[in-house]
C-alpha cells in the first residue's frame, strides 16, 4: 500500500497559525465544511483544482501542502513496530495515526529515537568493558593490589604473636601497596573520565591513523588528479599522528591513495558506479587493476547523493584487523579479535579467490550488506620465501533484489559480546547469553 501524505493535516496547521476558521476557509475555497473537517483529519484524498484553491486561500504553494517532515516521522513509526518482536498484527497504517494522533505519534517517535540511542551507548560500553586492553590491565592491577593487601591482612589478623620485626615488615607492604591502590584507582578514573569519544592520549599509532583517517572522512581531495606532492602538507596540518610511526603509516596510506586515484580517477569511478552498481569485479575489469585496489577506491570515494554508504575493513596473516571504515548496521570491534565468520577471514584461507556473501549482525534483521573479500600478496614472489597475505572485505548496501536472493549469513562483532547461540566459530562464552 502507498503511503499516504498527511496533506489534511497540513491544511489544518496552516488556517490555525493564520486564525482562519474551518467554515471560513471552506467557503472560500467552495466546499462544506463537514466535507473540509474530513479532508483534515486524512480522510478524504485531495488534488487537483481543490488543492490548489486550498492553497491560494492559504497563501502557500501546493507543494507546502503535500511535501513535509511527516514522511520522516511515518518511516520511524514503521520501524518502531518492526523493532518490537511482540507487537501485534498491523491493520492500521503509520500514516492513520500520525494523522489522527500527531502528538503521540512524536512523543512515540522520540522514545524509539532515545531506545536506540542508548542500545548503541551500551554497545559501545559493553565492547570498551570487554575487550580495551588498557582498561583489562587497569583493572588487574587494582584487582592484583587489592589480594595482596587482603593476604597481608590476613597475616597479621590470624596470628597474634608475630614478632615486631615481621609486624613492622607487613605493615610497611600494607602501607605501599594501599599507596599503589589509590595510584591505579585515580589512574582508571582518569581513563574512564576521558570518554570513548576523546581520543585525547590514542594508544597506538594504529589508532593515530584511525583518527587521522575517521576526521578526514577517508576522503582526501588534494591527492585526487595527481596530487601525490600534496601529502607532506596534509602530515603538516593534522595533530592525529603524534607519533614518527604513525606518520610513517599515515604516508604509506596517502602514498597508496595517490596511486589508487591515479588509477581509478574521481569522476569516471563515480560514473562507472552509476553505470554499472556496486560490484567490485565490475570496476576492477572496467578500470584493469586489481579488486583489492577498487575496493580501496571504493572506500575512499565521498558520500555521493542517493549512493549506498560503503564500509571495508582489512587485515594481514595474523587476523589483526589493520584498516576500519564503518559503516552503520555493522560494528568494527576497536580492540581484540573479530568474528571468526567474517568473509574477511574465509578469504585468508583461500586466497586470490573472490567471495561474495549476503551477512548480518543486525539480530532484529533489520541491517543486511553485501560482503566482498578477497586475500592477496603483498610481498613480491621469490622462490623459497613464504609469501604474506592481507585480505580486504566492502560492506554495501544491497538492492532490493540482492536481498531477497539468499537469507544472510548471521554474523557477530566479537564472541564475547555476541548474543549468538549455538555458533560454531564461539571460541569463549558469551557475557550476553546463559549458553556457550
Amino acid at each position: 500500500m502507498p503511503q499516504r501524505q498527511l496533506t489534511g493535516t497540513r491544511i489544518r496547521e496552516r488556517r490555525i497559525m493564520q486564525g482562519m476558521r474551518q467554515a471560513e476557509l471552506a467557503q472560500k475555497a467552495g466546499i462544506s465544511a463537514s466535507y473540509l473537517n474530513l479532508i483534515e483529519h486524512n480522510r478524504r484524498r485531495i488534488g487537483g483544482k481543490l488543492l490548489l484553491s486550498l492553497a491560494e486561500v492559504l497563501g502557500v504553494e501546493p507543494s507546502a501542502l503535500t511535501e513535509g517532515a511527516e514522511a520522516a516521522l511515518i518511516a520511524t513509526l514503521g520501524e518502531a513496530r518492526a523493532a518490537d518482536e511482540f507487537a501485534g498484527a498491523d491493520h492500521e497504517p503509520p500514516e492513520d495515526f500520525a494523522g489522527r494522533f500527531p502528538g503521540w505519534a512524536e512523543l512515540l517517535v522520540r522514545r524509539h529515537r532515545r531506545v536506540l540511542e542508548l542500545e548503541r551507548i551500551v554497545e559501545t560500553l559493553t565492547d570498551r568493558l570487554t575487550h580495551d586492553p588498557h582498561l583489562a590491565a587497569a583493572l588487574h592491577e587494582v584487582l592484583s593490589t587489592v589480594t595482596a593487601i587482603r593476604s597481608t591482612a590476613g597475616i597479621l589478623a590470624d596470628t597474634p604473636a608475630i614478632e615486631p620485626e615481621w609486624r613492622d615488615r607487613f605493615q610497611r607492604n600494607i602501607n605501599e601497596d594501599a599507596k599503589r591502590l589509590a595510584e591505579s584507582a585515580q589512574t582508571l578514573v582518569s581513563y574512564l573520565d576521558e570518554g570513548a569519544e576523546e581520543e585525547t592520549a590514542l594508544a597506538s599509532p594504529q589508532d593515530e591513523l584511525d583518527a587521522f583517517l575517521t576526521d578526514a572522512g577517508f576522503h582526501f581531495d588534494a591527492l585526487e588528479n595527481g596530487g601525490a606532492g600534496d601529502i607532506d602538507s596534509i602530515l603538516q596540518r593534522t595533530e592525529r599522528l603524534q607519533s614518527a610511526a604513525g606518520r610513517v603509516l599515515a604516508r604509506q596510506y596517502l602514498e597508496r591513495y595517490a596511486e589508487d586515484a591515479a588509477a581509478m580517477p574521481l569522476a569516471a569511478t563515480l560514473t562507472a558506479l552509476r553505470d554499472t552498481g556496486a560490484d567490485p569485479a565490475v570496476l576492477a575489469r572496467r578500470f584493469g587493476v586489481g579488486l583489492p585496489q577498487v575496493m580501496r577506491r571504493m572506500a575512499a570515494l565521498p558520500q555521493a547523493e542517493g549512493a549506498p554508504p560503503i564500509g571495508m575493513v582489512s587485515c594481514d596473516a595474523s587476523g589483526t584487523l589493520i584498516f576500519r571504515k564503518p559503516i552503520e548496521g555493522f560494528a568494527l570491534p576497536r580492540f581484540g579479535a573479530a568474528c571468526p565468520k567474517w568473509p574477511l577471514f574465509q578469504a585468508l584461507s583461500r586466497p586470490h579467490l573472490p567471495i561474495r556473501r549476503l551477512v548480518q549482525q543486525d539480530m532484529r534483521g533489520r541491517e543486511a550488506f553485501l560482503a566482498y573479500a578477497i586475500a592477496e600478496p603483498v610481498s613480491d614472489p621469490d622462490f623459497g620465501q613464504v609469501p604474506l597475505f592481507q585480505a580486504h572485505m566492502l560492506l554495501v548496501a544491497p538492492d532490493p533484489a540482492d536481498r531477497g536472493q539468499d537469507d544472510p549469513d548471521g554474523l557477530g562483532v566479537n564472541c564475547r559480546i555476541c548474543p549468538r547461540e549455538g555458533c560454531e566459530g564461539r571460541r569463549e562464552p558469551s557475557i550476553l547469553t546463559d549458553g556457550f
